[in-house]
């Protein structure tokens, strides 16, 4: 079968999606959302008490098998209050800190008040700080600045503002007329995406997979953890997270990428082996990677003990942590490998 990926709904969506602030923590708003985008398309779904959405899709075979991206994002939090009113902050996952230099943000106190901000260098200035471009940009030297009239840390106390109030900065996310996807977030909003787009494709289309399908959105797994803890019965499960691009790696732009080792150890062979198979037998633009420094939910899934097949897809995301970037033809073949597999009957 020819799978088309519905270009509208997902560019729609996914621009949606990235505009909902949700580092790892503070992920209700985005999993409600995506609840909705589920609900909408009919099927059934399950939160768990960790704030994971798990989604039921029947299928034709006798087992599950399980797929699943991380909508959780990369974030800070308050710290705590500067002499002059500022704030110092921790991350939450691994921001390339360099990169937020300059950054507007929101603050969204326990209080329910939200106030704006700028993540900026502790010397800000290249006309009054002789080290304002040579100042290592790390969360020791750096600060945010409030847009509120405040002066020292008390001004900043009555604000309502507690440390580990969460600190989320602006996406940016743009899609140009020659489908180039530009955002921060793309790990991994973008393949939260395209799996919504699979299953309105398959409802649209009364496709029904090979076997039972749990499809799972983890809210933690930027910190490690995000499935740690598996819905029972599955026996293999494909984490759909951002391919690699950079040093000798062949992952672009334009890919799906088939991670064959991780961090954690090699992925599936026999399962790494059929999907690069299908990717093959399919023609679509893949490439086959090890990312020694990236773990995905299937590494925190078998670390944490469950008995499963693990493999690893996703799509070709450059700068990754940074300020990311890929194309809308490695969203259109990621989203064909999942149909292919979801719907080849081979499933080990």
């Amino acid at each position: 079968m020819n799978y088309q990926l519905p270009r509208g709904y997902f560019e729609e969506t996914l621009l949606d999606i990235l505009a909902i602030d949700s580092p790892s923590g503070y992920t209700g708003a985005v999993v409600e959302r995506l609840r909705a985008y589920v609900d909408e398309l009919g099927y059934e779904t399950v939160l768990t008490n960790k704030g994971n959405l798990v989604v039921h899709v029947p299928g034709d075979g006798d087992k599950t098998i399980g797929i699943g991206a991380h909508v959780d994002t990369l974030g800070l939090v308050v710290r705590g209050y500067k002499a002059d009113g500022t704030l110092s902050f921790s991350q939450v996952g691994g921001a390339i800190l360099p990169t937020l230099d300059g950054e507007y943000c929101k603050i969204y106190t326990r209080c329910g008040k939200v106030y704006t901000g700028t993540v900026l260098s502790n010397s800000p200035s290249s006309h009054v700080y002789e080290d304002a471009g040579e100042l290592k940009r790390d969360a020791n030297n750096m600060h945010v600045r409030l847009d509120e009239e405040v002066a020292n840390a008390d001004d900043v106390k009555k604000l309502g503002i507690l440390p580990g109030d969460f600190i989320c900065y602006d996406p940016k996310a743009v899609i140009t007329e020659k489908g180039f996807i530009k955002s921060r977030f793309l790990d991994d909003k973008m393949s939260a995406t395209i799996i919504l787009c699979v299953l309105k494709y398959m409802r649209d289309n009364n496709i029904r997979p090979a076997h039972d399908v749990c499809v799972v959105f983890s809210a933690y797994e930027e910190v490690g953890h995000g499935l740690s803890h598996l819905p029972g019965g599955i026996s293999e499960f494909v984490a759909v997270d951002m391919g690699c691009i950079g040093l000798d790696l062949t992952c672009t732009e334009y890919d799906v990428s088939i991670c064959a080792k991780g961090s954690s150890g090699p992925y599936d062979y026999a399962l790494t082996s059929r999907l690069i198979n299908l990717a093959k037998g399919a023609g679509l633009s893949y490439a086959v990677d090890i990312y020694p420094r990236y773990g995905s939910d299937v590494s925190a899934a078998r670390c944490a003990g469950h008995d499963i097949v693990g493999g690893l897809i996703g799509p070709g995301v450059a700068a990754s942590h940074g300020m990311e970037r890929s194309h809308i033809r490695a969203g259109e073949n990621t989203f064909k490998l999942l149909c292919l597999y979801l719907t080849s009957s081979n499933n080990a």
